[in-house]
């Protein structure tokens, strides 16, 4: 476990709920400032990042903040990092600042995010491959197909597919549900291998706790499918003083299954961001190296291997 793991404490803030994390580095140390999202993967994935800047000597400050917030909060110069970059989502947000050079995108830390119409595999295995074999298996599904909280932009395409009649699912019905309402339903369909259709999306908990298979589109345009890249954003202020840490940022790329994987700690069994991080570090150097290589320490010292003694066993 890292020596200088940091103490959590919420603080009210105008417009925004704040959570700091105040670093036992020198005095001196400049606090490095990230805007979480109340995203799970998003928390993880900042929260590991934070650690290991924190090693590397800097102070660390986390805000819970809008997509809206952070990027204006990086222009503002009151915020450093943001890792929830979602595009082209957040396309219109983000395009402006980076063509300004308010902010600056660093890299692309998570590539190919998938959301689209899944459902279990022994349903795919049964001959379900594609969007357009979904209407002839519809008594077997009970012709609903299952969205997440109402008024999203993905449930209202899937009623945009069933109100012009696509793919044949014009008597269909699409339920909304919370996230974690549609995901119960789907836990007890595959608990009793009932057929179920579904939203789903990569990374999250439901692709590493359920065997499931996204469906293709053939002949006309998809459900509510879409790709998507997550970029690591950045205030240029942050990148100009401190090259360290730009060098990191540069390399920081997570592979879906790893976010997954956190989502999975943090999310579906309900542990705590910064033990999930502490964990997954100390078991996973290999790929810390990778993120680490040729990174130094503000003392001018190997990264990796400050972190290598910091969460030695």
């Amino acid at each position: 476990m890292n020596p200088v793991r940091f103490s959590m404490a919420l603080v009210a803030a105008i417009a925004i709920s704040t959570v700091t994390a105040v670093a036992t580095a020198a005095e001196d140390a400049p606090t490095i400032r990230f805007g979480t999202p109340t995203w799970p993967g998003v928390t993880v994935k900042t929260e590991v990042a934070a650690q290991l800047i924190e090693t590397m000597g800097y102070g660390i400050k986390q805000t819970n903040s809008s997509p809206a917030f952070a990027y204006n909060a990086l222009k503002s110069d009151d915020l450093d990092i943001f890792f929830g970059g979602w595009m082209p989502t957040q396309k219109n947000m983000a395009d402006p600042l980076i063509e300004e050079g308010s902010v600056k995108v660093m890299a692309t830390n998570i590539s190919d995010a998938v959301m689209g119409i899944a459902v279990p595999e022994y349903v795919h295995k049964a001959g379900v491959e594609t969007e357009a074999d979904l209407a002839k298996f519809r008594d077997r599904f009970d012709g609903k197909i299952y969205g997440i909280e109402a008024g999203s932009g993905f449930n209202e395409s899937i009623s945009d597919a069933i109100s012009n009649n696509r793919h044949g699912l014009g008597d269909w019905q699409m339920l909304p549900s919370s996230t974690s309402g549609m995901l119960s339903q789907v836990g007890r369909s595959i608990q009793r291998e009932e057929w179920i259709v579904f939203l789903g999306w990569e990374p999250h908990w439901m692709n590493v706790a359920y065997d499931i298979h996204y469906l293709k589109a053939v002949g006309e345009p998809k459900i509510a499918d879409t790709r998507s890249d997550v970029l690591t954003v950045a205030n240029p202020k942050l990148v100009e003083k401190e090259p360290e840490i730009a060098r990191f940022l540069e390399q920081y790329v997570v592979s879906k299954d790893d976010q997954s994987a956190w989502v999975l700690e943090y999310s579906y069994n309900d542990r705590e961001s910064e033990d999930v991080a502490a964990e997954w570090i100390a078991a996973n150097l290999d790929t810390v190296a990778k993120w680490l290589d040729g990174v130094k320490t503000r003392d001018g010292e190997s990264a990796i291997e400050a972190v290598r003694a910091a969460y030695a066993d």
